[in-house]
Order: structure tokens, then C-alpha cells, then sequence
């Protein structure tokens, strides 16, 4: 089989070029090619002679994502897409459009193995993970049918990150190489439902990217009904590797936080959150809960969603509910994929 070359860091790049008997250039060239004009075949590498990327061909692939759905929110602007990988696999990114310009949120697993009651990405199964290449590829078709420069990255869509933590971990050094995308690491977010052994090893990368923990509970006993993760790696476990996470990187971690309707919205649960979280260095993002029909899950009313932020912002802690965007389009990730997959 042939090797995904746009998955390569450019470390093993370099080390692949060399062992085929190139000059080191020649690698710069190439991954340049890749990352920084995202080119979809070896044709486009004009300053690569004829027969370099006839043998380069023959050894390798170039990972990418065909558009096969696309939808645009008459009401802000959002995009959504729905990208069809090279096996037929199919997984979703949306830009959003802010005052400070463009921000992708990119899936990193065809599926997801979570099982979280408030998320679709669920619903048709996991397949695999996404190759680095695959991750990146999701920017750069975006960006060419757009024609826009994407300058921030949240690694929030279809799958779980840090179970796919290798690829995931490629794919940051690779956006941020100065001869690719260069997107800076602190315009990346990194979303997980909390692997918790994943957490400390993303730790030790020391990378200035932001961390969101997707908590969306203030105790075990709703966590574990609403989020199966939560039944290997208890919340005080969650919570714990985060503060080890603010203490080693000085970086503040945000968590999510779904409101469902007399699930997780009460006022009990909204101060028992405040004092769990009471002292860190943190962030809450309070989101109303995305309508999923085969989720039967009822979103606060504004009343309850601005009483919980209240409380917690009387008790110390940093909160904002926020803006839904593309909610014409059913911009979460997860639904456009398994509505595809039941007409293949």
C-alpha cells in the first residue's frame, strides 16, 4: 500500500527524501507543497522535475477531502461541510466567521466511541481514525472553496482527540511548521471529553494550545449517566489532571458544560459546579444543548441558562453562554454524516 505523505511530520519527511537519495531541499519543497498550498496531486509541484513526481507517485498518496455536502447559514455566515474521504468514509468540519477572522472546527475520527447522550457524532458508529493529513486536509479544502486564509483551529468536531493522540499530536506541529499553514498554537483549542492519561501526556508536550474538558456535570452521578467516559475516570480524576495541567503549562483550561433541561441545569448543580471548580484558573463555556431528534434532549429556556451563569459568576468563576451560529443548518458535527451513511 501506498504511505499517506501529507500524514509524515517533517521531521520523517526529511528522513524519507534522504533515504531515497535527495538532497534535504527537496523536502522543504515538498512539504511546503502539502502543508502551505495544499496541493492535491504531485502534478501541481511545477518546481519538481517530470520524473520526481512520477517516482514520488509511485510511492506515495496524497491524503485529501472531497466536498460532498456544503451548507451556508443564512443567518451568520457559518459553513458546514460534509467532506468525503479517500475510502468513502465521511466526516464534518464548520467555519465560523469572527472579528478576528476564521475558525475551523475539524473532526479527528470518522465516529466516535464516546457514547455521549447529548452528541450525534455517536449515532453512526465509529470507523477509524483520522490520519494527520486527513485532519489537515479538512482546512485546506475549506479554505480553497472559500477563499479565505483559516487562522483558528478547534479540534471539537466528529471523534475524541486524545483517542487518536498520535495523529492528533503530528497534525499541531504539522498546521504550525513555518513552512506549512503556520497557524500559531495558541489559536489552537483541543476539546476531550477527558482521557485522563491523555491529558498528562498532552502535558508534558508543552504546547501553548488551549485545553477545553467537556464536562457538562457538577458530579459523578450525572456525568456517568450522561457521558460513559466517566465511569473509567471519575470528574475529582478530571479535575485533578487539570489542575496538574494548569500548574505545569500556566495555561487556564475552559470546560464545557451542556445545558439540558432538568438534567444538569438547577440551581444545585450550578453551585455545587462553582465549588468544585472554586480557585482555578479556569473557563466556562455554558452551550444550549443541540437539537437531536434520536436524543430527545430539551435545551434551558434563556432564564435558567442566564440564572446558572449567574451563580457561578457570584461565586468566582469565569462564564459565558455561548453564541449558537449555523443553527439553520444544523452546524454540530455528527448529523450530516449519519444521514448519509442511511442512504448509502
Amino acid at each position: 500500500m501506498k504511505k499517506d505523505i501529507k500524514s509524515l511530520s517533517f521531521e520523517e519527511l526529511n528522513l524519507e527524501i534522504t533515504a531515497l537519495g535527495l538532497p534535504k531541499f527537496r523536502a522543504k519543497q515538498i512539504f511546503e507543497w502539502l502543508h502551505k498550498y495544499g496541493a492535491h496531486s504531485f502534478d501541481e509541484m511545477t518546481n519538481i522535475s517530470k520524473d520526481l513526481r512520477l517516482k514520488l507517485s509511485d510511492i506515495y498518496f496524497i491524503s485529501n477531502c472531497q466536498i460532498e455536502q456544503k451548507y451556508v447559514s443564512k443567518m451568520d455566515d457559518t459553513v458546514k461541510y460534509l467532506f468525503r474521504l479517500y475510502d468513502g468514509e465521511y466526516v464534518e468540519s464548520v467555519i465560523m466567521k469572527y472579528k478576528y477572522g476564521y475558525t475551523i472546527c475539524v473532526s479527528s475520527q470518522v465516529g466516535c466511541k464516546m457514547g455521549c447522550t447529548f452528541c450525534a457524532s455517536t449515532l453512526a458508529g465509529f470507523k477509524r481514525n483520522l490520519e494527520a493529513g486527513e485532519i489537515e486536509s479538512q482546512l485546506h479544502s475549506a479554505q480553497n472553496d472559500l477563499d479565505i486564509r483559516i487562522s483558528n483551529i478547534v479540534l471539537m468536531g466528529i471523534g475524541e482527540p486524545l483517542d487518536n493522540y498520535d495523529n492528533v499530536i503530528k497534525f499541531l506541529y504539522n498546521v504550525n511548521n513555518e513552512n506549512g499553514l503556520n497557524i500559531s498554537m495558541r489559536n489552537i483549542t483541543l476539546s476531550t471529553c477527558g482521557i485522563v492519561p491523555k491529558i498528562y501526556d498532552l502535558m508534558n508536550e508543552e504546547l501553548p494550545i488551549t485545553l477545553t474538558i467537556s464536562l457538562h456535570a457538577p458530579n459523578d452521578v450525572i456525568r456517568s449517566r450522561t457521558m460513559p467516559v466517566n465511569n473509567k475516570w471519575g470528574i475529582d480524576e478530571v479535575i485533578k489532571a487539570c489542575k496538574d495541567y494548569i500548574k505545569k503549562t500556566n495555561r487556564r483550561v475552559s470546560f464545557e458544560y451542556t445545558l439540558i433541561n432538568n438534567v444538569n441545569d438547577t440551581y444545585e448543580c450550578a453551585k455545587e459546579l462553582s465549588d468544585r471548580l472554586h480557585g482555578m484558573l479556569c473557563h466556562i463555556n455554558l452551550i444550549p444543548v443541540n437539537d437531536v431528534a434520536e436524543r430527545g434532549n430539551v435545551k434551558s429556556s434563556e432564564q435558567i441558562m442566564h440564572r446558572f451563569s449567574d451563580v457561578l459568576k457570584n461565586n468566582g468563576i469565569n462564564a459565558t453562554i455561548r453564541r449558537t451560529l449555523g443553527s439553520d443548518i444544523n452546524a454540530s458535527c455528527g448529523q450530516l454524516r449519519r444521514k448519509r451513511n442511511e442512504v448509502k
